[in-house]
């Protein structure tokens, strides 16, 4: 599976609402970091059905990343039933944002 857009539509119905937990990708298209760590979060996409892999154009929805207290790009942040269980900014490891989400 790719990546779903994240936008103030889809929000709740895909994050807020979600029966599995999220991992959420604020990035933004001029971050060299952010397109670094683009293929890890595929990968995890595509590898790991029992999670739901989201990014958040901080540019385009100012407001969610607000919403995070994103400052620094990239930054992920895992959600599940509605709460963030965890959160981190910086270049990740596929191992370090799969123990994010206690995988």
């Amino acid at each position: 599976m790719q990546p779903i857009n994240i936008t103030n539509d889809n929000f709740e119905s895909e994050v807020l609402k979600s029966s599995k937990p999220v991992l959420l990708d604020f990035w933004a298209s001029w971050c060299p970091p952010c397109k670094k760590i683009e293929p890890v979060i595929n990968e995890i996409a595509a590898e790991h059905l029992d999670i739901k892999v989201a990014k958040i154009d901080v540019d385009a929805y100012p407001e969610l990343a607000r919403s995070f207290s994103v400052s620094n790009i990239p930054t992920l942040a895992v959600v599940s039933n509605a709460k963030i269980i965890n959160q981190s900014a910086g270049i990740k490891s596929k191992t370090e944002i799969l123990n994010m989400l206690n995988k």
